[in-house]
């Protein structure tokens, strides 16, 4: 179901079999230089493999380059996607330099122009497009929907002798949209091989009834995404239940998770949901995991509790060395159990695990490596201890990366 077209987006393949690539987007004004290589810079080191900037005035079309410069100089290559509406057309004609520093365009043909005027206006950009053979991707969204193109469907769903809901003409609406730009994209000589497809809702099951049928109909690698998600957990779930859904039915090329930032909540949370959500399906490994139990009355909740957390903080911190040394250590499993009940059979299912003592348990705490044991900790010592464990363990199972 995946797309076999393979899209180059700067370093990154999307689609071809290629894993699902993780995307973010900035929120700062692009035209504040520093803020924006801040934020991209943040946004690539917490996982982002493509940051999609706006593009909305000549005061940013005219940062771009200078963005990819700096970016550049401080050794990041991550792929830049403009995201342009409205104007996009004249923006790229007027500043040739933004348009070659752009890894990618994204348009909504919602509102590239409106009335005679939107296809020309669309042309324009493909046209530029095609001169610095640039992938783009056709974004359609609900909230922005072509409303030419919707009155048109209604209309003729209101002469058919089996009408569809309104929902449904939504859905075909979003569809449609997307896949006349596309053709017509091809008609301007943009190829195949540069286009990519999504039509963003942010509701849940509309999200999936769509990408299904657009699947069904569609060549193009698929861009998910549950626009305008929301904040927190509601965010968090709705996109992760979204997205797990279609891409274990193999739908979906490209991934981004559209949080609101919650007050002082760092931008980066979303590439962290995004990672997470295809590490635990399977689908990709980024670091290694740690599994542990949620606590009950058996367990001595506050130091497994810590324990877990620092384990899980080290493991983070430790796999920005980790990565550029050995190769799979991303695949390490790890296990911090809190009582008896569980404690040793899922130890030994991680690659190294530990069992500690719950309430009224000898207070020894057993670490199995490879489903075996292999050490006894106890006394005060136990956290440093294990995590000097993991450590030795990296050094001595995972194959050292050629320097």
């Amino acid at each position: 179901m995946r797309s076999a077209i393979k899209v180059k987006v700067g370093n990154i393949t999307i689609g071809g079999g290629s894993p699902v690539v993780v995307q973010s987007m900035t929120d700062t004004a692009t035209a504040d230089i520093d803020k924006t290589i801040n934020q991209i810079l943040a946004l690539e080191r917490a996982g982002s493999e493509i940051v999609r900037i706006t593009v909305n005035d000549e005061a940013a079309a005219k940062a771009v380059p200078i963005i990819k410069q700096a970016l550049a100089e401080k050794g990041s290559h991550v792929p830049l996607v403009g995201d342009f509406h409205y104007n996009g057309h004249r923006l790229l004609k007027a500043y040739p330099e933004c348009a070659k520093a752009l890894d990618k365009y994204r348009i909504n043909p919602g509102n590239v122009g409106f009335g005679k005027k939107k296809d020309t206006q669309f042309a324009e950009i493909i046209a530029c497009a095609v001169q610095y053979n640039k992938p783009v991707r056709i974004g359609v969204n609900w909230g922005s929907l072509d409303q030419e193109l919707l009155a048109k469907l209604m209309d003729e769903n209101n002469q058919n002798g089996s009408p569809l809901s309104a929902r449904e003409i939504m859905h075909k609406a979003l569809i449609e949209s997307a896949l006349q730009s596309a053709r017509y994209a091809e008609e301007l000589g943009l190829s195949e091989d540069k286009i990519i497809i999504s039509c963003k809702v942010s509701e849940v099951q509309d999200l999936v009834i769509v990408y299904q049928q657009l699947a069904e109909r569609c060549k193009y690698p698929l861009h998910l995404g549950l626009t305008e998600a929301g904040m927190g957990i509601k965010g968090i779930v709705a996109s992760s239940v979204s997205l797990g859904i279609l891409l274990q039915q193999g739908i979906g090329d490209t991934i981004r998770v559209s949080l609101t930032p919650e007050p002082g909540a760092p931008r980066t949370n979303e590439v962290k949901v995004c990672r997470e959500i295809l590490q635990s399906m399977g689908l990709r490994a980024f670091t290694p995991t740690v599994s542990s139990c949620p606590g009950c009355g058996r367990t001595t909740s506050s130091f497994f509790r810590e324990l877990a957390d620092t384990i899980d903080q080290h493991l983070t911190v430790k796999m920005h060395d980790w990565k550029t040394r050995y190769q799979g250590v991303e695949n390490m499993k790890v296990a911090v159990m809190g009582c008896v009940v569980n404690g040793p059979g899922e130890s030994k299912h991680a690659n190294i695990g530990i069992s500690l003592p719950g309430t009224g348990e000898v207070p020894v705490a057993p670490v199995f490596i490879d489903g075996k044991k292999a050490h006894t900790l106890r006394g005060e010592e136990i956290a440093s201890e294990f995590i000097d464990i993991v450590n030795d363990y990296v050094d001595r199972t995972y194959k050292a990366l050629e320097t």
